[in-house]
């Protein structure tokens, strides 16, 4: 069992809150009100500019050619696939992508994305995969459980389903999940600790992403 496995079935419970969140099954259910939806997009626009950024930053620290083709053909696949999916969904909401592009982050946007560049610039290559790794591996795993939901039909969810069910998707984070294990194989337990705290951390993130998007969450003041 490789350590990212290990990490998993320790915060099981906070594993299954992010899978099972009513934001989550409700797009399966394709019955999420879609005015949550669209204030979701918004802001995980705004979140994906510097989630992307923390994969720039994995190349920059990479010990290697091949790592750092890696990190950059992900940080493409941001650019190019990912975000693109949520541009097209702005222009059906009559969104400009200069709107989408300056949105305000609620706080909790604000709160996650600075968590991730914190974690990514001050720590070595094992935190930055620490920290991002909840993202896309809960992702993967949620578009392959509503992959065959009655989400994956409807007009408005069946797009965003299929990119995160998709082949390549699963390749990435694949990807992400090996090169986690292997660099982590010889690590300390004060070195281990550390990187559970960072994963869970950016895993409780994911949970309050859901809920921030359910809720519409806004500034108080």
């Amino acid at each position: 069992m490789g350590f990212s496995q290990e990490i998993i079935t320790e915060i099981d419970n906070i594993w299954q809150a992010n899978l099972k969140h009513p934001f989550v099954q409700e797009i399966g259910a394709g019955t999420l009100p879609v005015k949550k939806f669209k204030y979701y997009m918004v802001q995980d626009y705004v979140y994906l500019m510097d989630y992307a950024k923390v994969f720039a930053l994995g190349a920059l620290k990479s010990p290697d050619l091949k790592t750092m083709i890696q990190f950059s053909n992900t940080l493409q696949s941001i650019l190019t696939e990912e975000m693109s999916l949520h541009r097209q969904y702005a222009a059906q909401f009559n969104i400009s992508e200069e709107t989408l592009a300056s949105a305000e982050p609620a706080p909790t946007t604000l709160a996650y994305k600075n968590y991730l560049l914190s974690v990514a610039q001050t720590g070595g290559q094992a935190e930055l995969l620490a920290v991002l790794l909840p993202c896309m591996w809960g992702y993967e795993t949620i578009g392959k459980n509503l992959a065959h939901s009655p989400g994956a039909k409807n007009v408005l969810y069946g797009e965003w389903i299929a990119m995160y069910s998709s082949p390549d998707f699963s390749a990435l984070t694949e990807w992400l999940i090996q090169e986690f294990d292997r660099i982590t194989a010889q690590q300390t337990l004060t070195q281990r600790v550390r990187l559970i705290n960072i994963f869970k951390n950016s895993l409780r993130y994911e949970v309050l992403f859901w809920e921030m998007a359910y809720q519409e969450e806004k500034w108080l003041v």
